[in-house]
């Protein structure tokens, strides 16, 4: 398939639409391939082609919407006329409607690596193998691996609509994963690495083998620690997850249901100075960039929190609407059986200007965490209350000591952004909607054994 096929799809729906009716057609079509290698063999190996179209109806201030997985003619047709049938059942919402043009240049992006479709499998089982070897061979206390992966996509998108919108764009992404098992006496721990691309050949195995092994390594023999208040400094993996939670809470969704402890704060300090917290999906580093949102309108550089200042939410059209203000190109959807609802892409904290070790060495006397579980569930959007168990290192004098595990951190959300000490230099990448940077962040709980 071709960005122009699927435009051309869209285009054959929308000519259809009735008067007064509006009408937004999304179109997709990838090829994706997944192999898992386990004791020096492929355990599993699938590649296969998706497709999908999803229609948006909209009339008389009533929205209906149906999908189909396929591109069949007759099914498409069939996903039309049921949006229009579901439309007339649905409740009168003022606020329905489809994105109009707004006269924003979608950015020039290079995110499709077209090399991808032709690269060899055996190439990518070869690939998943030499990940496996390579974690086996770097340290003896590796005794297993839970899971060793590749994976790639390469995704064509369009959407197109009776407003004018008329937009294709072309991803390529490729992933190599690896989760490790040491062990030293009746001690095991596990780690994790990975490295991200637009094609293989972007794949550091290296890097992705060494940092799965250090995590791993680097928790043997972790204990408690005794209950105490003090500073930690989350790495970049556990802070991409953090200020992934906290864009969520500048979600316009999240503000227009009541789900949000920034709702009535913009123009307000919500954190340090040295927080300055953005979405944008037009940044081609990040794994979530594209050149335009789920309703087909450019994406753009949004700051949430600029120096510490709270100044903007993310919206669609329909949140714009309802707010009285302009989308930021912030739809989102979950696939093409989806409609757009405003969230994050492509987070990030901009960088600051000490490396890993100077911030050990500012803190002094505190914890890296370097892993939490059930962050998403430890959150409360509305009040804030942050409560999550970690696993890490202690920092004393300043650098690197004894592993520690079954602790838990307690705060709130608009304390810990209000205490951010420092943001390190070391920007990374993840496959999810958020980058990471080394943070530190004073004064918070850490519940570890009581004396």
């Amino acid at each position: 398939m071709t960005p122009e096929e699927l435009l051309q799809i869209g285009d054959r729906v929308v000519a259809d639409a009735r008067p007064g009716e509006s009408v937004e057609c999304v179109v997709t079509w990838s090829t994706d391939t997944e192999v898992r290698a386990y004791d020096g063999e492929i355990e599993a190996f699938t590649s296969a082609n998706a497709a999908g179209v999803g229609v948006r109806v909209v009339d008389g201030h009533r929205q209906g919407f149906a999908y189909c997985g396929t591109l069949d003619e007759a099914d498409i047709r069939a996903a039309l006329d049921d949006a229009r049938d579901n439309a007339t059942f649905a409740t009168v919402d003022p606020h329905a409607g489809i994105a109009l043009p707004d006269g924003v240049a979608l950015p020039v992006l290079d995110l499709g690596d077209d090399r991808l479709v032709a690269f060899p499998t055996e190439s990518k089982l070869a690939l998943a193998l030499e990940l496996e070897a390579r974690v086996r061979s770097i340290d003896s206390r590796i005794f297993g691996v839970d899971s060793i992966d590749y994976s790639d996509s390469y995704a064509i998108g369009a959407v197109i609509s009776t407003a004018g919108i008329r937009t294709a764009s072309v991803e390529s992404a490729a992933s190599l994963v690896a989760y490790v098992l040491a062990a030293e006496g009746d001690d095991v721990t596990t780690g994790f690495g990975f490295s991200v691309g637009r094609h293989p050949d972007d794949l550091d195995v290296e890097r992705c083998a060494a940092d799965a092994v250090m995590r791993a390594v680097r928790m043997i023999g972790a204990a408690p620690m005794a209950s105490e208040r003090l500073t930690v400094i989350f790495d970049p993996w556990v802070t991409a997850q953090f200020i992934g939670i906290v864009a969520d809470v500048f979600s316009a969704d999240s503000v227009i249901k009541g789900r949000s402890l920034f709702a009535d704060r913009l123009g307000e300090n919500v954190a340090a100075e040295c927080v300055t917290l953005v979405d944008d999906a037009s940044d081609p580093r990040h794994w979530g960039a594209t050149d335009s949102d789920a309703e087909g309108l450019a994406t753009r550089r949004t700051t949430l929190i600029g120096a510490g200042t709270a100044e903007a939410f993310l919206h669609d059209s329909r949140s714009a609407r309802m707010m009285g203000t302009a989308s930021t190109g912030s739809a989102v959807r979950h696939g093409f059986q989806s409609t757009p609802s405003p969230g994050a892409q492509a987070v990030l904290l901009e960088p600051g200007t000490r490396s890993p070790e100077e911030l050990l060495a500012m803190v002094g006397n505190g914890v890296l965490v370097q892993e939490v579980s059930g962050m998403h569930s430890g959150v409360n959007p509305v009040s804030g209350d942050f409560s999550t168990g970690i696993e890490g290192v202690r920092i004393r004098n300043g650098e690197m000591a004894e592993p520690i595990r079954e602790v838990t951190i307690g705060s709130t959300l608009q304390r810990m952004l209000t205490e951010v000490v420092a943001v390190g230099n070391d920007l990374e990448f993840f496959p999810m909607e958020a980058a990471g940077v080394s943070l530190a962040i004073g004064d918070v709980t850490v519940s570890g054994e009581e004396p």
